[in-house]
């Protein structure tokens, strides 16, 4: 049976509550269990860096995130789990990854260009307040993913473009340094959108958030706080005995997270039948304490032994420098970075009539007085065909953007494949173009 290899981050910036566990916490744990599947967790500390600036939170977020998907049944027997900071090889591909990505690419990234936008929108500088850390931040998610070679990355729909950039990288990285040994050294990952992730409301109905307020806590202040925040849940006004409408109440959605379909059923009966509010956050109470409970004395130990999680944290540490360490040294070998030993006799200048011959851009304007540019193969082949422009200006960026981004350039780009060209002969091209400019 073939393995696939599945990576999951959680940012080191806050404490769980109910809603994680439910959304993110509990099924992940799930998938980490089936045949056929090697998980990989961390936290993702140097992430959190880049939102946070406060030391003590960060370390507190670190502690109580380790404990709390430990205590909730991640086995790091059976997954590697460990900490982003510790895996020294991470910040190393980061720079190897950097080295071979667009800047143009980086321009285009969600998260800087709603920074950028909204700086525009005030009137300030574009780049106010922008650092280099939420610049590039998605050149450490993808290296991040390609150190372990993920094939699978659960991600929600905002986080989708990172993924795609994480394998426009790789495939650039594997294009310039592993024709040479007939090598490719990242497999490209695929985003795994979570269409059913649950989304619990919070105390007031909207979606549980700490920017809300309206948050249940999962262990933290035990089952007197638990108990404290379902008691203030919002509920509508009728009394005990009057008929309660169980599709209109946030409580009724809680209970349904942690009850079986027979509880639930029974349940909404109750409520349509006239069963108070206040009984009704009892047994929810109830309910989920009895899951969770046991986890919380765990998740208690964890937090008063932090040498246990420190330790279980740095074996899955190892585990992962054993996959990664062997990785890296093959990459520093492709790029250059190698051992100094006899060097290597210089082979003579190939002639210049012997190079391979580069694909062309060559820019025109038809007899409808509209501007179209094509890329052609040195055969004479038209690999891409742009569509028609009402200005040469608008063509010639089009065509600045694919020669110095390559392949990277092509989302979003007006062109078509010329008739029975793949995809990788034009990125392969397009590469090419870039790599030639930069020697």
């Amino acid at each position: 049976m073939s393995t696939t290899r599945v990576l999951t981050g959680i940012t080191t910036t806050g404490t769980p509550h109910l809603g994680n566990y439910v959304g993110a916490i509990r099924p992940a744990i799930a998938a980490s269990r089936r045949d056929g599947v090697e998980s990989f967790f961390f936290l993702a500390d140097y992430h959190a860096l880049i939102k946070c600036d406060d030391p003590a939170r960060i370390e507190r977020s670190r502690m109580e995130l380790a404990a709390t998907w430990l205590a909730a049944g991640l086995d790091p027997e059976r997954v590697t789990f460990y900490r982003q900071s510790d895996i020294p090889e991470i910040p190393e591909l980061t720079w190897l990854l950097t080295c071979v990505t667009a800047k143009g690419q980086m321009n285009r990234a969600h998260a800087y260009k709603a920074a950028a936008d909204a700086n525009m929108a005030a009137g300030e500088d574009t780049d106010a307040g922008v650092t280099m850390g939420l610049y590039c931040y998605p050149i450490l998610m993808a290296a991040d993913i390609l150190m372990f070679n993920a094939h699978q990355v659960p991600v929600g729909r905002d986080q989708i473009q990172h993924i795609e950039m994480a394998r426009d990288v790789a495939q650039r990285f594997n294009h310039l340094f592993g024709a040479a040994s007939g090598r490719e050294f990242f497999v490209l990952p695929e985003a795994v959108i979570e269409e059913q992730v649950a989304v619990l409301p919070g105390l007031d109905g909207r979606k549980m958030s700490k920017s809300y307020d309206n948050t249940v806590p999962l262990f933290a202040g035990g089952p007197k706080a638990l108990k404290e925040a379902i008691a203030r849940i919002v509920t509508d006004s009728k009394l005990p005995g009057e008929p309660k409408d169980p599709d209109s109440s946030a409580l009724v959605t809680l209970f349904e997270a942690f009850a079986t379909p027979e509880q639930a059923t029974a349940f909404r009966a109750e409520l349509v039948a006239g069963l108070g509010w206040g009984e009704a956050k009892q047994r929810l109470f109830e309910l989920i304490d009895a899951e969770i409970a046991p986890m919380r004395a765990r998740y208690e130990a964890l937090i008063a032994q932090p040498a246990e999680l420190e330790a279980l944290l740095m074996a899955g540490a190892a585990k992962a420098r054993a996959t990664a360490a062997p990785l890296l040294a093959a990459l520093r070998d492709a790029v250059g970075l190698r051992r100094m030993v006899a060097a290597p006799v210089a082979a003579a200048p190939k002639a210049k009539a012997e190079k391979a011959a580069l694909p062309v851009f060559k820019q025109y304007r038809e007899a409808d007085g509209r501007f179209y540019f094509k890329l052609a193969a040195a055969d004479g082949r038209v690999l891409l065909q742009s569509s028609a422009f009402a200005g040469g200006r608008e063509a010639g960026e089009w065509v600045k953007r694919l020669k110095t981004e390559g392949s990277a350039a092509l989302a979003g780009a007006p062109v078509v494949p010329g008739e029975g060209v793949g995809a990788d002969e034009i990125a392969q091209a397009l590469d090419a173009l870039v790599a030639a400019a930069a020697e």
